[in-house]
């Protein structure tokens, strides 16, 4: 029954014309029909038989490379097959399973592969959309030599292809920020006071004994370790605003695409100079680098923030106060960059506070106006809004519609003040 149901048009066609030959021929009586009709109709019906009892025991292990592709880039996809049994197969059929945005379902023909044989095929995809896109399961038609069945089988093995944001390389900016750390204790001078002004702490299961400072141990009565000097670096926060009516456009060329590349772009940047970030949204915190005590740098803080902003979507939301509430409950943050869509004077005073002391605050402001209508770019309330958190002593970046973000980054280097007269503006 699963022969005749994998039944290919061309085999029912074979099926229906023997059946109509025998009735033809018994009612006309006519044996050399009659033959015929057998013939035709048993070819199906043999092929049905062969291909379902066909016992291929297949492998198949897929590759990407890379595994994570910007938009617009291309990937690899390399599919290893490989025959585990002591027979050849016949003619395979093999299509693999992808998104519509990825492009068409590859599908390849393989004639014959040998008992233990492999096959390598290689296919690639590109995306113009962000996000976690599904590649698989595998799917495999076994099929006779007249093409009359066509059993299909799949794998349930599928990989993700992580499509980020678009990365543009920015110019070094020096920001300052302050300094915090992420060790047992603030490094202290121990060069006139000595060995005795060092501070210990209690033994604790895999500490290396060889930072076992004997004569606490001896003075407390238990096990006692110097501690770890403190590793200081610099903490900061990355606000993007994804509120769907702060933001104008669609598709690609939107301002929120364009406000999602630009914070990929700065986060990026700054993990690789060092600063341990933490991204925030206008619905609090979106992802945090923290772990434990320290923050992610480098390579793993830049993979991790371009996994959560490849699936970032435009919210609901109608304030940035779960987001500023983030930021404030932040605490030792020394740099704040906050990359805004359309925001008002009330949102724009209530970002302005959190700058204080020794924090820097970098606001990459999209004028939004001037993706629907250019001629209205530059308004009076996105004047206004400059002026107010400029006032309070942030960095303005003016990023225009169709202006790459790298061309007006350098402004994040001038003062509150007069980043409203600089180069950017």
């Amino acid at each position: 029954m699963t022969g005749l149901r994998a039944l290919t048009t061309r085999g029912r066609s074979f099926l229906a014309s023997g059946l109509a030959a025998l009735a033809c021929a018994f009612f006309i009586g006519e044996h050399d029909l009659l033959r015929v009709g057998v013939l035709v109709v048993s070819l199906p019906l043999i092929a049905a038989v062969v291909v379902a009892r066909t016992r291929y025991r297949l492998s198949c292990a897929r590759r990407l490379d890379p595994p994570r592709a910007e938009v617009g880039s291309e990937a690899s996809v390399t599919l290893r097959l490989e025959n585990v049994t002591r027979l050849p197969t016949g003619l395979l059929l093999i299509e693999d399973t992808v998104p519509y945005a990825l492009g068409a379902r590859p599908r390849f023909v393989l004639d014959r592969v040998e008992p233990r044989g492999v096959r390598e095929i290689e296919y690639r995809v590109r995306s113009d959309l962000r996000g976690r896109f599904p590649i698989g399961p595998l799917s495999i038609r076994i099929s006779d030599p007249f093409g009359l069945v066509e059993l299909t089988r799949s794998f349930t093995v599928s990989d993700t292809l992580v499509v980020t944001p678009q990365l543009v390389a920015l110019p070094h900016v020096r920001l300052s920020g302050e300094w915090t750390g992420g060790g047992d204790s603030r490094t202290r001078s121990v060069a006139a006071a000595g060995d005795d002004d060092i501070a210990p702490r209690e033994y604790r299961q895999g500490d290396d004994l060889r930072r076992v400072h004997w004569r606490s141990t001896a003075r407390y009565g238990e096990l006692m370790v110097r501690r770890e000097e403190q590793q200081w670096q610099s903490r900061g926060a990355l606000l993007l605003d994804t509120r769907r009516h702060a933001h104008r456009g669609e598709g690609p060329r939107s301002s929120f695409e364009v406000a999602v590349s630009a914070a990929a772009s700065i986060g990026v940047h700054l993990a690789h100079e060092g600063l341990g970030l933490r991204l925030v949204t206008d619905q609090g915190i979106a992802q945090d680098t923290a772990q434990g005590t320290g923050h992610l740098t480098g390579a793993g803080q830049s993979w991790s923030l371009l996994d959560t902003l490849a699936v970032a979507r435009t919210s609901s939301a109608r304030s940035l106060e779960y987001g500023v509430t983030a930021l404030r409950q932040g605490g030792g943050d020394g740099l704040i960059v906050a990359v805004l869509g359309g925001v008002t004077l009330e949102e724009a005073q209530s970002l302005a506070r959190l700058r204080h002391g020794n924090v820097t605050g970098v606001a990459v402001l999209l004028d939004v106006a001037g993706w629907e209508r250019p001629e209205l770019g530059d308004g009076r309330e996105y004047r206004a809004v400059q002026a107010v958190l400029a006032g309070a002593g942030w960095r303005i970046v003016r990023l225009p519609a169709g202006v790459p973000i790298a061309d007006v980054w350098p402004d994040a280097a001038q003062r509150g003040r007069f980043a409203l007269t600089g180069g950017g503006s």
